[in-house]
């Protein structure tokens, strides 16, 4: 790059007296196929093409004496385990630990065409999971290295892509605004889902798309996915796992403080029936000092998830509060969040919430709840300390208690895309976890 810089100057100097170099400049400035396509970061060019590189590596571990005896929010789903509310549970003397660590390295080749930027994508995804429940009793664990995507591309405006990659089936626009987020919210990280919009975008899978950009915030985007039954061992019941091809569509907006999106999708194309569906559409607004959030996700198998949630801010003051409501088997849940937060000073503040879910309406005692209170505090620029007290409860028969808990976390982030924290936790039935964190991302 010096080279070039050197040489770019001299170029430049030279096009001051001279208008025959000033008229060939804007062809030596794009010595660098990388700045002729707009592509920066960590980058390799040819004469021709430009090769991006990306990746992240994160690791976590968990450790203490933290399961068994548990009460939670659980909805008869996996996906919707809480784990906030499970491990507020009675102990024994069995220790529990969990080892995380997550990786990608993703290759991306560029290069001009007729049509546009011409890309071939190739990522590679490492997953290395280790999880110990009481001791001995039970130990679960995961080591893989796959090619997770592996497409081609073409097209600026509109984008074609073949090739195995994930789904173009849009969530987002959907994570509840208040400082705990909401029962059911925090189970699908965050924000709604059914099990079948979940396992659309679950895995990879060989797929054909298109998706275009039609000015004025607006885009659309069509696909035939899952065209090599990849995503059938991922199915969750009472979808058929023999079913292969995936129709997706999306509707989205972005712009004037607003972004929107609608997908929806349908499964077992290709024996010419479609056997199931989901959709899920998400809203948020920024209306000067107010902000809302809604969505909904539906599937054909009696399943639904729709969330509410608004902040309006205050000079230094948020209240927040936000609803949510599902049902799941025949049974209808719902539940409620209200939160405060203030900046009482530069780089401290407090917040104040409350959270409550009812897992079967219809049913008498079913109801979990969480009340806390936080500060938060920027020790230095690079330094923040988040301090929490607050109390789990329940009224179900089976686990009727009321569990205070508290917890301390001390979060780094010293610059270069490096983070890090350990959060320690303890509870009044003697239940206790320290959390480790540690990721870097490069681009």
């Amino acid at each position: 790059m010096k080279i070039k810089s050197l040489l770019l100057g001299s170029v430049a100097a030279a096009g001051l007296s001279t208008g025959a170099f000033a008229a060939d400049l804007n062809v030596l400035t794009s010595l660098d196929v990388c700045d002729a396509l707009g592509i920066s970061g960590l980058t390799i060019s040819s004469d021709t093409n430009c090769l991006q590189v990306t990746g992240e590596v994160k690791w976590k571990l968990e450790y203490g004496n933290y399961d068994a005896a548990m009460f939670s929010a659980n909805s008869g789903h996996d996906a919707y385990d809480i784990e906030a509310a499970n491990w507020a549970g009675t102990v024994d003397q069995n220790m529990d630990w969990l080892s995380e660590v997550d990786a990608y390295l993703k290759f991306v080749g560029t290069a001009d065409s007729d049509f546009g930027p011409a890309s071939a994508t190739i990522k590679f995804d490492y997953d290395n999971d280790y999880t110990v429940v009481n001791e001995d009793v039970t130990k679960v664990g995961t080591n893989r290295l796959r090619m997770e995507e592996a497409y081609v591309s073409v097209g600026d405006s509109t984008v074609i892509m073949a090739g195995q990659k994930g789904s173009i089936f849009r969530k987002g626009d959907d994570a509840p605004l208040d400082y705990l987020g909401t029962f059911n919210s925090e189970g699908v990280d965050p924000g709604v889902d059914t099990p079948f919009t979940d396992w659309v975008d679950s895995n990879p899978s060989a797929a054909l798309q298109v998706v275009s950009d039609l000015g004025n915030g607006l885009s659309v985007g069509a696909g035939l996915e899952n065209l090599n039954g990849a995503l059938t061992t991922a199915a969750a019941a009472p979808f058929n796992t023999t079913d292969d091809g995936l129709l997706t569509g999306y509707l989205a907006y972005a712009g004037d403080g607003i972004s929107a999106h609608i997908s929806v999708a349908g499964g077992g194309f290709m024996d010419g029936t479609i056997e199931d569906w989901g959709m899920h559409a998400g809203f948020t607004g920024e209306f000067d000092q107010l902000k809302v959030v809604a969505a909904f996700a539906a599937d054909d198998n009696d399943y639904w998830n729709g969330l509410a949630s608004a902040a309006y801010t205050f000079d230094m003051f948020t209240l927040a509060v936000s609803g949510e409501a599902l049902r799941v088997a025949g049974v209808s849940q719902w539940g409620a969040a209200v939160s405060g937060s203030a900046e009482v000073s530069d780089g401290i503040a407090i917040n104040a919430a409350f959270r409550w879910f009812d897992e079967d309406s219809d049913t008498d005692d079913t109801e979990v709840w969480q009340a806390a209170a936080a500060l938060v505090a920027a020790v230095t620029e690079t330094v923040t300390v988040t301090g929490e007290l607050g109390v789990f409860g329940t009224n179900k028969p089976a686990a009727e208690q009321t569990v205070p808990y508290g917890s301390v976390e001390l979060a780094w982030a010293p610059g270069g895309s490096f983070t890090s924290s350990v959060k320690g936790m303890v509870n009044s039935v003697g239940a206790y976890k320290v959390t480790y964190k540690a990721a870097k991302s490069f681009k």
